[in-house]
């Protein structure tokens, strides 16, 4: 009699990306947030793409990484609000990436930012992932799974609420909490960037901004700021230009006004010079006549403020 063989059952195999729970339902907790990750995706896009001119990267908001297989499959994910992983394509397969699968990927992120709005205790968790003797599985804090499984090399905690940062750097294979330099900015070394906190307006909200800076100190412009700054730039250049174009025309009249004051003066002069002519041919005219009337030379001479010899040249028919 032959035993039959049961056949082997395999579990389906893991969804992809665009097959994973995109949320868990919970709701974005504050008006900040959506804002707060743009502004940082703005203004470091020029730094990405000076660090990475094959687009090579991607930057997540508030996306899902999945670091381990559950049932249901969001149990095995964290979704940090702002994240970056260098060196992977921006899409999948010509699709829009929908999460980020870890063990897929094989690149950690290398920062990962979370805006707490209350006392940042859930993203400091450090709960560990364990399993009871009924199976029961723990709850791992963020803290923990960003530090042990994923990873990442930078974990910022932004209190909202407080205006409080900080940022741990792996060390060793544990989150070492950064001290801030001088500027009280943390120093992001890979990406050679600054992360600190902004006092100012943006999207209507006037609140702490987290935002970069160069690693001199200069802050990182997001679109419109890059455009007022061209804008008033090109405002001095017009003004410059228009400045420039005064002085030429008031060089223009300067010289127009020098030119007339020569032309008047050589005619002044040549004026002069046939007055002084027209005067010497008079008295010239004058000698025969006064000769005539019977004065002398000498006395001729003296009428005509001329000297002697004068009246005698010009006394000679």
């Amino acid at each position: 009699m032959t035993q039959s063989i049961s056949p082997i059952i395999l579990p389906p195999p893991f969804p992809d990306h665009t097959q994973l729970p995109e949320s868990d339902g919970t709701f974005v907790k504050n008006f900040q947030e959506h804002p707060q990750s743009i502004i940082l995706t703005d203004s470091i896009g020029s730094i990405l793409q000076q660090r990475h001119p094959d687009g090579h990267y991607a930057i997540g908001q508030d996306c899902g990484i999945y670091w381990r297989e559950t049932d249901p499959p969001e149990k095995g994910a964290e979704a940090p609000d702002w994240f970056y992983v260098p060196n992977v394509p921006p899409l999948l397969d010509g699709q829009i990436r929908r999460s980020y699968v870890l063990w897929r990927e094989f690149m950690a992120p290398l920062i990962a930012l979370e805006f707490a709005s209350g006392n940042g205790d859930e993203e400091r968790d450090q709960t560990p992932l364990s399993v009871s003797t009924e199976g029961e599985v723990t709850k791992p804090g963020k803290f923990w799974v960003y530090e042990r499984i994923v990873r990442m090399p930078y974990y910022g905690i932004y209190e909202i609420k407080n205006g409080k940062l900080e940022v741990y750097n792996l060390i060793n294979g544990f989150y070492q909490k950064m001290s801030p330099n001088e500027r009280g900015h943390y120093l992001i070394a890979p990406l050679g960037v600054e992360l600190g906190l902004w006092q100012g307006s943006y999207q209507n909200q006037n609140q702490l901004w987290l935002r970069w800076w160069d690693e001199q100190g200069n802050l990182l412009l997001i679109g419109s700021e890059r455009a007022e700054l061209e804008r008033l730039r090109a405002e001095q250049e017009r003004e410059r230009a228009e400045q420039e174009r005064e002085r030429a025309e008031q060089e223009r009249e300067r010289a127009e006004q020098e030119r007339e004051r020569a032309e008047s003066a050589e005619q002044a002069l040549q004026q002069a010079e046939l007055a002084q002519e027209t005067e010497a041919q008079k008295r010239r005219d004058a000698i025969p006549r006064l000769l005539g009337m019977g004065l002398s030379v000498e006395q001729v001479a003296e009428a005509l403020s001329m000297s002697v010899e004068d009246v005698r040249q010009n006394s000679q028919p």
